[in-house]
């Protein structure tokens, strides 16, 4: 089925999850009431059971769909399609959907399909379908896939346009999911834009031990220039509703996308992650040497030599062999560990085919794929797989900065490697003192055997 846009409010017609917070929401209840916490406190509330029961039949409904989306597809197989069907007879199916790397893997091999993304693709039109619904746990399922299809969608549109058949109308059920999130936040904002307050760095933090107090009246001193207001700075000006993809504007309709996808980024699965990251490399190019400029002293190999003690050296093979008594098991682990920390120098795909190009990479883009691999990077729930990916992306993304000769991405990418190797060297130093102090703690002298033999 086509799929079409005719007017933003027909893309943006479900109200998105942020939008409860925006100034235009104040008829809502207020959760600080008393009467309101009672009513929500309250299990057998008839309200809040209809409530419940309507959310987990709409999750039911979208995941047999998807299940019969999957099992009329020829490039999936019937188990997957049963697994994904079984979803829907949990508790909380939509967040079992969520959760479920397998159903991710299946919805994952539809996408990377070459012909998929098309206007009549079925399973775009669910992604689109069930974004529109107002169970937050479905429209985590679509934001979960926004680093999946923005990479196949950038990644095919200078693909297309750099070849003969140019045709990008082929793409429209990518542009369909992008659209109804886009159009979802620019309702959410109200035509406001996104603001943020910059302190005044002449006068003291909240955090200073010791503050300049203004005597005359005893309030903290803010400065005579800003006449005690501190300074706005504009973090994304106002949407304008769009109802289709334009070249200008496909950067920002993205970047929007990915910007809901951050918002939620405590609640992505890690194999989420894992795409945006790998994507993100592939957009840059990995082609360059120039991404190993600070690591020079993060590759090098721990290895045990002779002596039992820990070195370090270039080559792995050069040096490493194993511990034939078990009597170094500890030391063996630490060494193994330090090596963990090692920067990855190459990422790839499951089937270890890069698939995404480069493409160009414009600020407003940039910016909020470096805020999703900070994330990635230093957030400590994530799995050290999500982290080497993202350390290996940041350091394609700074050699095409650098390339590109762009000041704000280089420093925000330099930024990151910085905080990344210090956060490794801190790991391995502690690896080696942990090391050191168990080699030095004696053991307990093994107590000699008595034998008692009878006469």
């Amino acid at each position: 089925m086509e799929i079409q846009m005719n007017s933003s409010s027909q893309i943006g017609g479900t109200r998105s999850p942020s939008s409860s917070a925006s100034p235009s929401s104040s008829t809502t209840s207020d959760p600080n009431s008393s009467s309101y916490n009672h009513q929500n406190n309250n299990p057998n509330n008839p309200n809040q059971m209809q409530s419940w029961w309507e959310s987990i039949s709409k999750a039911r409904t979208r995941i047999h769909i998807l299940s019969s989306i999957i099992s009329s597809s020829t490039s999936t197989s019937t188990s997957s399609s049963s697994f994904i069907s079984s979803l829907a007879d949990s508790d909380r199916p939509a967040r079992s959907l969520l959760e479920s790397s397998e159903s991710y893997l299946t919805i994952s091999n539809l996408l990377s399909n070459p012909n998929s993304g098309s206007g009549n693709d079925s399973l775009c039109q669910w992604l689109y379908e069930t974004y529109q619904s107002s169970d937050p746990d479905l429209r985590l399922v679509v934001l979960s896939f926004i680093p999946l299809l923005s990479g196949f969608y950038l990644s095919r549109i200078i693909s297309l346009a750099s070849s003969s058949h140019n045709n990008q109308s082929s793409l429209s059920g990518f542009e369909a999911v992008l659209l109804s999130i886009y159009a979802a936040e620019t309702k959410a904002r109200a035509g406001k834009p996104c603001l943020i307050s910059i302190p005044d760095l002449s006068q003291p933090s909240l955090y200073d031990s010791t503050p300049r107090n203004n005597k005359s009246n005893g309030t903290v001193n803010r400065g005579v220039n800003d006449g005690g207001v501190s300074s706005v700075g504009v973090l994304c000006a106002p949407l304008e509703p769009q109802v289709a993809v334009k070249s200008t504007k496909r950067a920002c309709i993205v970047s929007v996308a990915l910007d809901c996808y951050y918002k939620q980024i405590s609640q992505m699965p890690s194999w989420s992650k894992l795409e945006l990251c790998q994507f993100s490399a592939d957009w840059a190019g990995k082609d360059c040497s120039c991404r190993h400029e600070f690591d020079n002293d993060l590759n090098e190999v721990a290895v045990l030599n002779d002596n039992g003690n820990i070195s370090f050296g270039e080559n792995r093979n050069s040096f490493e062999r194993d511990s034939e008594d078990g009597e170094n098991n500890e030391v063996n682990e630490t060494v193994e560990q330090i090596n963990k920390l090692r920067i990855r120098d190459e990422f790839s795909h499951d089937d270890g085919v890069s698939r995404g190009v480069r493409i160009p990479l414009p600020w407003e883009l940039l910016q909020i794929v470096l805020r999703i691999l900070g994330h990635c990077l230093l957030a400590p729930l994530n799995s050290q797989e999500v982290r080497d990916s993202a350390s290996f992306a940041i350091r394609c993304l700074y050699a095409r900065a650098v390339h590109d000769i762009v000041p704000q991405a280089i420093l925000a990418t330099r930024s990151l490697i910085q905080l990344d190797k210090r956060s490794r060297l801190a790991a391995k130093e502690a690896a080696m003192a942990n090391a050191a102090s168990n080699a030095n703690t004696p053991s307990k002298a093994k107590k000699p055997e008595i034998l008692l033999m009878s006469k």
